[in-house]
């Protein structure tokens, strides 16, 4: 369908996973890019665990124990995708690459939303009704490791707005816009 590159090959992108942390507008971001390709959309958060839910509105960071079964939950939503041959958009902090390693398929691309902390914090402040608490920001960070070349990932700046970064997504990646 399209192309990004991973360690310079390129790959084709079916499902696309915005990623990135809390605040950086990869919600946003992927309702956009999903609407303008006419993909179908899901939002990671949704797919949670309430358990999970409740341990971050308490502002309890999650352990790699609370995300195993969510990512299981994500990737098969991305499996169901790719198997229908059917195209998608969904969200996932995806923070390390061993979450993106459960994710990661022929067919996946991560769109990385990266944006620095007094934007991120800026975002989440203004922001009501989410269970993530600004509290959560630090861990978050000091969890991120961002893609690297040899991941099939596009990076976008966090620091436009949310039409601009969607757009510059649908370009790196080659994707028609309606």
């Amino acid at each position: 369908m399209s192309t990004a590159h991973a360690g310079g090959e390129p790959v084709d992108a079916r499902v696309l996973v915005v990623m990135g942390v809390s605040g950086s507008g990869k919600s946003t971001v992927a309702a956009m890019v999903a609407e303008q390709l006419g993909w179908a959309f899901a939002e990671g958060d949704a797919m949670h665990p309430a358990a999970n839910v409740d341990k971050m509105h308490a502002g309890t960071p999650l352990t790699d124990e609370d995300r195993w079964p969510w990512l299981d939950v994500v990737a098969g939503w991305i499996r169901g995708h790719l198997q229908a041959g059917t195209n998608g958009v969904v969200t996932c902090s995806a923070l390390k690459r061993s979450y993106r390693d459960v994710l990661r398929a022929s067919g996946v691309v991560f769109v990385h939303v990266a944006g620095d902390r007094a934007l991120l914090e800026k975002r989440m402040s203004a922001r009501s009704g989410h269970f993530m608490p600004t509290s959560l920001l630090q861990s978050q960070l000091a969890t991120l490791e961002p893609p690297q070349p040899d991941e099939a990932h596009v990076t976008v700046a966090a620091d436009r707005t949310p039409a601009e970064e969607a757009a510059e997504v649908l370009a790196l990646l080659g994707l028609p816009r309606d």
